[in-house]
């Protein structure tokens, strides 16, 4: 019988993963910062990264049972879910549409929607053949 997943271990994976991956976003975007012509183009990157990860991870874990909740919680929720970042890409959405960037602000939403889509179908695809 598979062993349940407590709150408090629960937790504790969510929040090991989600140190790293705030740092690794945060060195990323600061990085890449100087290479392109606006920084949300950094954060776009990052969560199309984080959408093929996060499908790979659910590709992988498709027939391996109880184990994947705790993959989940540490590489999903934790390090992925604070390596990405919606709030950032709405906040830098409001300062292109603010700075009337129309076309910018069309490609940020277009991209990040449809690229995250389909990041995460290849990235599961990908995984599902591991």
């Amino acid at each position: 019988m598979a062993e349940a997943i407590t709150t408090a271990s629960g937790s504790l994976l969510v929040a090991l993963g989600a140190v790293p991956g705030a740092w690794l976003r945060f060195r990323l975007v600061n990085h890449l910062e100087p290479m392109l012509p606006r920084k949300h183009w950094g954060t776009f990157g990052v969560n199309l990264i984080a959408c093929l990860a996060l499908g790979l991870i659910v590709g992988l874990g498709a027939d391996c049972g109880s184990s994947v909740k705790r993959l989940l919680l540490l590489m999903g929720t934790g390090f992925l879910g604070s390596f990405s970042t919606f709030s950032t890409f709405i906040a830098e959405l409001h300062v292109a549409l603010a700075a009337r960037h129309w076309r910018e602000a069309l490609l940020l939403v277009g991209g990040s929607v449809l690229g995250g889509l389909v990041a995460i179908k290849a990235g599961m695809l990908l995984g599902a053949r591991g």
